[in-house]
């Protein structure tokens, strides 16, 4: 066994997996370098446990970092555990956990540590849209391995001690890190888009577990299902009060009430993350214009308005879906884009990005209009248009080219208030109704918002043998 066995690295491992179900793999491997002083040094499992084991019966692979060993560095033999694991992982069709605890490229083995970060990289890309890829950084994640959490698919930081970074804060022009820690686990959850959540050590680990068993094990196995004990028919009382929050509304249509929301903390506008519906996983993108705080009092206020990092966010979270086979349903209230410079500079690419995701996923889709639906930007928020298998909305809903009374002023800009109002009128009754487009075909059902969650049930249930492909050989006349 390895000398490592009481070490933080493996309590990390023993607290995230089912009991007694951890198999170490290469424990006896040391670093083959004696250069410098590394040939009196002790480097037991080169200062990175690897292994696998069961999340509530699901086989994962796992990789932790020794920051007990030379401060847990990257070296040759140690970027070559997390190869194998990786590479075992593959194989397998299991998804990689890693968690990360390192001073950075160990600097005896130069070139050989870094071929083996290398390997890493190449590793992460070729296991991309293949296995889930999930990690968690506990300590200090700088420099060329700040890449590692950015390309696993879901990425967790310690909230106190946990540190990522390219460059120091002390490092960047202008700024010290008592100014501004860039470092931090708060500012990279909130601008980097990298991080799906912060929290304690044993938040975190509980969060990777859940995670887990929300996700296929591979790209191969097609959606996750598993029984249902929740009422398919059960009414969601109080969403469309809740409109605004999207946490809630998905909250209330998911079994048993559970919503695993990502990158909670980035581009706090566009909602991201998984329900399960009838005990098929979901993934879920949603419009939010409110934040609501655990005692139910409005913290944060948004314009419905498609941002850069928003779009972004979503079409990064689509796109996984997709490869993992996994349906995704929007909630939709939105009617324009937001107008600043920072995200004027980004807009036009982030919403392509969005337009292309959900464009060109494959995997059932679901829309429910909650609100406004106005303009391109809705166009680009999974309508009929851009590939929607069914578009649901809610009755007080609108759906247009754009707010009834803005399009009066500009047909009859030289009017008076009185026809503005009426063709304001007339506008939103022939124009934006959401009758209106149900008649052309562009809304398949006008639905109460309590029964949301029936409805998305049958949709689901109804495309879960939806295949792009054709099987046609000829005709049969």
């Amino acid at each position: 066994m390895s000398s490592s066995n009481n070490s933080l690295a493996m309590q990390r491992i023993v607290k995230l997996l089912d009991e007694n179900s951890f198999m170490e793999i290469g424990s006896h491997v040391t670093a083959r370098s004696t250069d410098f002083n590394l040939s009196n040094t002790d480097t037991p499992s080169d200062g990175v446990i690897t292994g696998h084991g069961l999340i509530e019966g699901n086989l994962v692979f796992v990789y932790s970092q020794d920051a007990a060993v030379l401060n847990g560095t990257i070296g040759e033999m140690h970027a070559k555990k997390i190869a194998s694991v990786y590479d075992m992982a593959m194989k397998m069709g299991a998804p990689v956990i890693g968690f990360l605890d390192c001073a950075g490229i160990r600097l005896q083995e130069s070139v050989d540590a870094l071929d083996g970060l290398g390997q890493i990289y190449a590793k992460e890309a070729a296991a991309s849209g293949i296995i889930p890829q999930i990690s968690a950084v506990f300590g200090t994640c700088g420099g060329g391995l700040a890449a590692v959490p950015a390309m696993s698919d879901f990425s967790f930081i310690e909230a106190q001690k946990g540190k990522v970074f390219v460059n120091s804060p002390n490092a960047i022009p202008g700024n010290r890190i008592d100014k501004c820690d860039t470092s931090a686990a708060a500012y990279q959850a909130k601008e980097t888009g990298c991080v799906d959540g912060i929290g304690t050590e044993d938040e975190i680990i509980e969060s990777i577990r859940g995670l887990v068993c929300m996700l296929p094990g591979n790209s191969g196995m097609g959606g996750l299902t598993e029984d249902c004990a929740d009422d398919l028919n059960r009414a969601c009382e109080n969403v469309g009060a809740m409109k605004g929050d999207p946490r809630y509304v998905l909250s209330e249509i998911a079994d048993d009430h559970i919503f695993f929301e990502t990158k909670e903390a980035f581009a706090k506008d566009m909602v991201t993350g998984f329900i399960r519906l009838n005990g098929t996983t979901v993934g879920a993108v949603a419009n939010c214009t409110e934040v609501y705080d655990d005692e139910g009092k409005k913290a944060e206020e948004f314009a419905n308005v498609l941002s850069a990092r928003g779009c972004s966010k979503a079409a990064e979270f689509i796109t996984f879906c997709d490869a993992f086979e996994i349906p995704v349903v929007s909630l939709t209230n939105v009617k324009g884009y937001k107008a600043s410079a920072c995200s004027e500079n980004n807009l036009a690419k982030a919403m392509a990005r969005l337009t292309y995701a959900f464009s060109s996923a494959t995997v059932p889709k679901v829309n429910v209009i909650t609100g406004e639906a106005y303009g391109s930007a809705y166009v680009s928020m999974n309508s009929k248009s851009v590939g929607a298998d069914l578009v649901y909305a809610w009755p007080d809903a609108k759906v247009g080219m754009m707010e009834a009374k803005l399009a009066a002023k500009i047909m009859y800009a030289d009017a008076s208030a009185d026809v503005l109002d009426a063709k304001t009128k007339e506008y939103d009754s022939l124009q934006s109704s959401v009758l209106t487009a149900e008649r052309r075909g562009y809304v398949d059902l006008v639905i109460e918002p309590d029964d949301t969650r029936k409805y998305l049930v049958a949709a689901f249930e109804m495309l879960y043998t939806k295949n792009t492909d054709s099987y046609k050989k000829h005709g049969t006349k």
